[in-house]
């Protein structure tokens, strides 16, 4: 017998949405710092909170994707703040 939360959601839906609504997360930084580097890139650059909170934001899916992900997701989310890392650099120098 599977453990129930409610009488319409198993375990198995219940992760499934789980792991969409993060998706979604993950797919709305990309699409939002990206918008910000592409057509924004000035005020992107002179808000340190937000290169700070993007920087953050990576980091904390590289702790996730070392912890919890296999290889590739954590390759993926390495790579992807090494080049925020290399941007931010190269529009401060």
């Amino acid at each position: 017998m599977s453990p129930r939360i409610s009488g319409q959601t198993r375990i198995w839906r219940a992760g499934v949405g789980f792991h969409a609504s993060h998706a979604l997360g993950v797919i709305f930084f990309a699409l939002v710092y990206g918008y910000l580097a592409l057509a924004e890139r000035e005020f992107l650059i002179r808000s340190p909170f937000l290169v700070v909170l993007g920087a953050l934001v990576l980091l904390g899916y590289v702790v996730l994707a070392k912890l919890y992900w296999f290889h590739r997701p954590l390759a993926g989310v390495a790579l992807a703040l090494a080049c925020y890392v290399a941007g931010v650099a190269v529009a401060y120098a």
